[in-house]
């Protein structure tokens, strides 16, 4: 019944996300009916957007704006617009930047989808010019509209009766900080898993260097390529991973054939990877340079029958916050589920003080001096959980450790298939398929779809209790205030 339950849940969530049709909201509304170049756009954009639907192959990561369907937004750009009053040539730097995700997700989207997609993508960023060019003063509608839809659902909350249930899910996350802390104090006196733990530091190249998004006019610091390859050297973090099966060695998502010949995403053990993309905080009335990097591994094996945590695919995201000299601020940490959110400032930053209440909120269970520049951080990670035990900061050094290539996040949006042919780890709602866990059963009520289910870039709620999103970019300025 329970497992009913979840499926028409989530059916009907996706349902109501998917219903939300763009081209019904005006302006675009209007020009579909246009007999001229503008109507002949906007049903172009419309006609690959219904190719894309029908192939499946919709990326998440950023969602089109309705009445604006060539545009795409984040919670960074979203955030950008309510911390400006938007003089002509900053608008259309904004504007401009959402046009670059819209354009950079249609390429990803109808490659994926198997057509030749190069003559649709110059005809789209044709019309996509020609659009922005006949609207550009509707930038109160395009402001109003250009909004990150929650990654909550409000109707699921009510009928888990969120107003009660959540006491129960609240003192169960204040039981795992308990026992988060406890790890934490036992790594930092002694540590009782040294002998099974196997070291794997980042290598000193990057493959390709990952897309920052550049808007100096609206406060965005501008990096060039060298200087950004250059911090993501420097602070990617070395694992430091008890080691108790194939499942806690990191490696690259590949798409490959089960036994039953299905294509599942599994974890490439011969190519230990780490992942990287950058993002942006609004911290103490500046825009600081946030770098993310992802481990993956193949699994969260079962610790027991009724592990309903245990499943497919699990990893961990750590993203550092950097001042302007490029020295770090605050750590945090995700899986890539969402769950197990937790911060390690710098001795650059104080906590704020929070208000009474049962929400999840700031925790941090430890503390660490900032880095010198031939040293590195060094996360202690837990076997067959993943769970991050303890951070210590170390020299860098060569030696024989496992060496992780530094990889550009993106990638992940467009596999190789074994028969070729391109496809996202993602499906269309964001998550993994097959990566799902039994606890999504049981959390349901928290409103957050299919918890435990590893998902893409954007779409991480982090509170079962509450409400907080990973890429919000307001996130560490809330927690923390900057010391002189």
């Amino acid at each position: 019944m329970m497992r009913a339950l979840a499926i028409i849940l989530s059916c009907g969530l996706l349902a109501g996300c998917l219903g939300l049709d763009p081209y019904r909201q005006a302006p675009v509304a209007q020009r579909l009916q246009q007999i001229d170049a503008l109507g002949d756009c906007a049903r172009l954009f419309q006609a690959s957007d219904r190719l894309v639907d029908a192939a499946g192959t919709r990326d998440a990561q950023a969602p089109r704006v309705p009445g604006f369907p060539y545009l795409r937004v984040d919670r960074l750009l979203a955030e950008v617009a309510a911390q400006s009053h938007f003089t002509a040539p900053q608008a259309q730097a904004w504007s401009a930047a959402l046009a670059a995700l819209d354009s950079a997700a249609r390429r990803i989207e109808l490659g994926n989808s198997g057509h030749d997609a190069a003559a649709s993508i110059d005809a789209l960023t044709a019309c996509r010019q020609l659009l922005a060019l006949a609207d550009q003063h509707e930038l109160p509608a395009l402001l109003e509209a250009a909004r990150v839809p929650d990654d909550y659902s409000t109707g699921m909350r009510a009928l888990g009766l969120y107003p009660l249930t959540r006491y129960a899910f609240a003192a169960g996350i204040r039981n795992w900080q308990r026992d988060t802390q406890a790890a934490f104090a036992a790594q930092a006196a002694a540590d009782p898993f040294a002998a099974a733990r196997r070291r794997y530091t980042a290598g000193e190249s990057l493959d390709a260097v990952p897309t920052l998004q550049e808007l100096p006019d609206l406060g965005l610091p501008v990096r060039t390529r060298q200087t950004l390859a250059s911090l993501i050297v420097r602070h990617a973090p070395q694992l430091d991973i008890a080691t108790a099966s194939d499942a806690d060695r990191p490696g690259a998502l590949l798409w490959q054939r089960d036994s039953d010949e299905r294509l599942r995403i599994g974890v490439a053990l011969d190519q230990p990877v780490l992942y990287v993309r950058t993002s942006h905080a609004h911290f103490s009335g500046r825009w600081l340079l946030q770098l993310i990097y992802t481990a993956w591994f193949a699994a969260r094996p079962p610790a027991h029958a009724y592990d309903v945590l245990a499943g497919r695919l699990d990893g961990l995201l750590w993203r550092v916050t950097l001042a302007e000299d490029g020295n770090p601020l605050v750590y945090d940490t995700i899986h890539p589920c969402g769950c197990y959110h937790l911060f390690i400032p710098t001795e650059g930053v104080r906590a704020r003080p929070q208000p009474e209440s049962i929400d999840e909120s700031l925790f941090s269970p430890q503390t660490l001096h900032t880095p010198a520049t031939h040293e590195r951080v060094v996360l202690k990670l837990a076997a067959g959980t993943h769970y991050l035990q303890g951070v210590e900061i170390d020299a860098a050094r060569p030696d024989q450790r496992v060496v992780l290539a530094l990889r550009d996040d993106d990638e992940l949006r467009t596999l190789p298939l074994p028969d070729g042919g391109t496809r996202s780890a993602f499906a269309p709602d964001g998550m993994i398929a097959g990566s799902e866990r039994r606890e999504r059963f049981y959390f349901w009520p928290m409103g957050v779809l299919s918890a435990g289910q590893m998902r893409q870039w954007g779409r991480h709620a982090t509170a079962f209790v509450g409400r907080r999103h990973f890429d919000d970019p307001t996130l560490i300025d809330r927690y923390f205030e900057r010391l002189p």
